[in-house]
């Protein structure tokens, strides 16, 4: 028969093997460290997008799915024609800008590429954290084409710029309406 005191080790063993094996676990994705994850990894990517501008079908995805501040990272676009599927043998002129309410309207040229099996692949380092907005240029029969997508770098802020406005507002109405209420009362209590 098991004491009372060798119930209670067991149990407290079989407790601390599995939160220690949850924890272990959870540095890898899809049976890869998550360290070794990179631009070339193929885990799925961070966005995707798929659009038909004009004649052509895009696709564009942006990797690692989850990039950070100064580290390398890979975008890719593939353009297709509709009315065959051929894929666009042009070069293509990829630029970032910062996105936002306050975000500064200069942009920079990563470079202009050529497609390698149907595919157009940028690579990118951004330096800070943020949103920003990656502008695709190229141009097909004469036409120019613009395209922009959304790409998050790092953490999302927690306070977007609505928020904290609104918290600012709320906090002044909060304080205007107790002065007004401490004015009356020295007003009613003034003999």
């Amino acid at each position: 028969m098991i004491s009372r005191y060798s119930a209670i080790l067991v149990a407290i063993f079989i407790l601390g093997v599995t939160l220690f094996a949850g924890a272990a676990q959870a540095h890898h994705v899809l049976g890869r460290p998550a360290y070794s994850l990179g631009e070339d990894s193929n885990t799925p990517p961070g966005s995707e997008v798929e659009l038909q501008v004009g004649e052509f079908a895009i696709s564009y995805m942006a990797f690692p799915a989850f990039p950070q501040p100064r580290e390398r990272g890979r975008l890719n676009v593939y353009a297709a024609y509709l009315k065959d599927g051929r894929p666009f043998a042009g070069e293509m002129s990829f630029r970032v800008r910062e996105a936002g309410w306050f975000a500064s309207t200069e942009e920079h040229l990563l470079g202009s590429q050529h497609p390698d099996d149907g595919v157009h692949r940028q690579g990118y380092s951004l330096e800070a954290a943020g949103k920003y907005t990656i502008l695709v240029e190229f141009e097909a029969g004469g036409e120019p084409y613009l395209l922009e997508f959304p790409l998050q770098v790092g953490q999302p802020s927690r306070l977007p710029a609505i928020g904290v406005g609104v918290a600012v507002f709320a906090v002044l109405a909060v304080a205007a309406t107790a002065l007004r209420r401490r004015r009356r009362a020295r007003g009613l209590a003034r003999p």
